[in-house]
């Protein structure tokens, strides 16, 4: 919960007098329901809670300072329940950091870790000290302080709604891999300014939102190692030091107590572009880890509530990182709640993408639950109303629920079925035909309207996890010896297809049926019902080199490489196209009033139409989108074929009314023209050949 002055109410003449002294400072019971560092008139409110702690001090330091200036001791009246409070007078949130001390009984066994030497981090620390230069090592012996931050952002004027789920074309990036390359050519690279120096660059490709990969504060150099003389960070971020801290060596200068205020810019800008932004979050784990791992936070305030563990007191690890957050305890969920409302108020968020979101679902012994309080409470939160909520709806321990996930018709999903089911039907596998019809479809094999309603389904080909897009028809297999696990980390079912050699050639062939199944893939997506998302850099072919886990490379293996702009401006045309066409049809993202040509909102078909092929042979997948579109007062019709055969095939179209005809909108089958500017779409015979490793998107049009 934030605090701000308007919160305090003054009585005119009168000002809140300081009742105690301590160590020469002036304090007064703070207030104990506003938890973290918050400036008030006159001084500044800590407020921190531990259920198990029996003393409590706030420690303040000089920048980079190895001791403290001042050891505050909360009273024992400035403890209400397991709150402690106080206003400490006469600060200068500039001059100081702030941390705590906290003592209390330990038994690992019991998973009670308090231990009064250890210095202790805020768990609602705004900002975070010691992290600001990237890649440097903190050389303090306690590396992780609070500062106070100012929050006079000034927004502005708001967008009058939210986009809705079913318009959005997400854009996956990572803020430091977007911009470093010197290939960017931006100003700032590798931070929030650099990626806000290519919001024209987002508004000319068409996209309307932005998720990004973890901004939360984290340590690249947590597990820093060197493999064949290249430094392997902690590049991804997905180890989160605090909830509440932006990552500060985003930013391209320091912020000294305005931490943040480069983001805000960041994502106010792409507000006043029509861009949403929706944060990748963590909260199935924190960088503290397993037994062996540091205590710098929630390990000394309640190490046996904010992390799951066995009966023994080691740490459950459904996470995959050495602990998991004890997410559906009411002292975390609430942490966690406090933490999105604040996000969704201080930095205007639009939503989020919670990783490993299965985990938010399971009890404090790690069993799922039916109905998980946490995901309920997210679900109906009245600050979060508007929000969107993404669901990777599995997690590391083996809990897979996508199209189970809970989700009170509030949460989406990674449908992660279809980009498994995709893929392997755009390669060519057999009887995967009426599986893609459903993923075109929105899945609604998993994803019941009645119960999940109409935008459940965010549909991927790429993430940052696996094969960009140009690599899913490059190799047949991963090559992540760069990574020093011997290749034997990332997956290894990535049900890819190296087009017939594997990595680089020089082979126009390969070439040119590397670029239309990339095309293929992209027409596809963009042609499915739910929302779409891709990996940054595929509108252009970037490469990872094979590598499908580079969390750790911070080098030219994940850095855009934009110089590929120019290089494969075709393919970046057709991702704008295919962009461009799907906000041009309604009826590929909704239900929209019913037609009076009599066609359904969605309809299967495959050679023939109105008759799926035999799912053992059948390589060809055909969908009719359908609806009268009330904003342009026009038959809304889309049919999208895909022959994912090696040879062609005879099609037939759906018959339409003497006044309408199909017109061709793309056809990545014709290596001369695969895209069309409506005024210039040619019709097209009732009967055709849909090419070998083919799209092709009609429009139903009166002639």
């Amino acid at each position: 919960m934030s605090l701000h002055t308007s919160d305090l109410v003054l009585v005119p003449g009168r000002q809140l007098k300081p009742l105690d002294n301590i160590d020469g400072f002036q304090v007064r019971p703070g207030f104990f329901r506003f938890f973290g560092a918050t400036i008030i008139p006159g001084g500044v409110n800590f407020t921190i809670q531990s259920h198990g702690a029996t003393s409590c001090e706030l420690l303040l330091f000089h920048r980079e300072a190895e001791e403290p200036f001042a050891a505050l001791k909360f009273p024992d009246n400035y403890k209400i329940g397991f709150v402690y409070s106080m206003i400490v007078f006469g600060l200068d949130v500039e001059e100081f950091e702030y941390a705590y001390r906290l003592d209390g009984p330990y038994d690992e066994k019991k998973g009670l870790r308090f231990d009064k030497t250890k210095i202790l981090l805020d768990p609602y620390a705004r900002a975070v000290t010691g992290q600001s230069h990237w890649g440097c090592k903190n050389n303090l012996q306690h590396s992780y302080r609070a500062r106070v931050v100012q929050n006079n952002f000034d927004w502005g004027l708001e967008r009058s709604a939210p986009i809705p789920m079913e318009d959005l074309v997400i854009y996956e990036l990572h803020v430091r891999g977007f911009t470093k390359s010197h290939t960017s050519n931006v100003a700032c690279p590798g931070t929030f300014r650099g990626l806000e120096e290519k919001i024209p660059y987002l508004k000319k490709l068409g996209i309307n939102a932005v998720e990004l990969m973890p901004v939360f504060e984290f340590d690249e150099m947590r597990d820093a190692r060197l493999i064949d003389e290249n430094e392997l960070l902690d590049y991804w971020g997905y180890n989160p030091v605090c909830f509440f801290a932006p990552n500060t060596s985003y930013a391209s200068g320091v912020e000294y107590n305005r931490e943040g205020m480069e983001l805000k810019h960041l994502i106010k800008a792409l507000h006043d572009n029509e861009i949403d932004v929706i944060l990748d979050v963590v909260f199935n784990h924190t960088a503290e880890g397993n037994e062996m791992g540091p205590s710098f936070c929630f390990k000394g305030f309640d190490n046996n509530i904010y992390y799951m563990l066995t009966p023994d007191g080691n740490y459950y690890n459904f996470s995959g990182c050495g602990n998991t957050l004890n997410c559906n305890h009411p002292v975390v969920q609430e942490l966690i709640l406090d933490c999105l409302r604040y996000w969704v108020t201080d930095y205007r968020v639009d939503g989020f993408r919670f990783d490993l979101a299965s985990i938010l679902g399971r009890s404090e012994n790690g069993t799922p639950l039916n109905q998980p309080p946490l995901l309920r409470s997210l679900a109906f939160d009245p600050i979060l109303g508007n929000v969107k909520l993404i669901a990777e709806a599995w997690d590391a321990g083996g809990l897979y629920q996508v199209g189970s996930f809970p989700s009170w018709k509030r949460w989406a999903e990674w449908n992660g079925r279809y980009r498994d089911d995709m893929r392997c039907f755009l390669k060519g596998d057999p009887g995967m035909a009426g599986i893609a019809a459903q993923r075109m479809t929105g899945s609604p094999d998993l994803y019941d309207p009645v119960y999940r309603g109409g935008n459940a389904s965010v549909n991927f080909l790429t993430c940052h996890d696996g094969f960009t897009l140009n690599d899913l028809y490059s190799y047949n297999q991963k090559h992540n010896e760069a990574n020093g696990w011997n290749n034997t980390d990332g997956y290894d079912d990535n049900n890819s297809w190296n087009c017939g050699v594997e990595g680089d050639t020089d082979d126009p062939d390969i070439l040119a049926l590397r670029r239309k199944m990339m095309m293929n893939a992209c027409a596809v997506l963009m042609c499915s019902r739910g929302t779409p998302m891709f990996l940054s850099g595929d509108e252009f072919c970037d490469t990872r080199y094979g590598n499908n886990n580079p969390y750790c490379q911070d080098n030219a293996i994940s850095w855009l490489d934009w110089s590929l702009y120019e290089k494969n401006r075709d393919m970046f045309e057709f991702f704008r196209y295919m962009i461009a066409f799907r906000m041009d049809h309604p009826a590929i993202r909704r239900d929209l009033e019913p037609s009076y040509i009599g066609f359904p909102s969605m309809s299967i078909h495959g050679l023939t139409p109105w008759k799926p092929d035999e799912p053992e042979s059948a390589y060809v997948s055909c969908v009719l989108f359908s609806g009268y579109d009330e904003e342009n007062s026009h038959e809304d019709l889309v049919y999208v074929a895909v022959n994912a055969h090696w040879t062609a095939a005879e099609m037939t179209l759906p018959d339409l009314p003497e006044e309408y005809c199909w017109r061709i909108a793309v056809n990545t089958g014709d290596p001369k023209r695969q895209t069309f500017a409506e005024k210039e779409m040619p019709p097209a015979e009732k009967n055709l050949l849909l090419g070998e490793r083919s799209v092709i998107v009609f429009v139903g049009m009166k002639q």
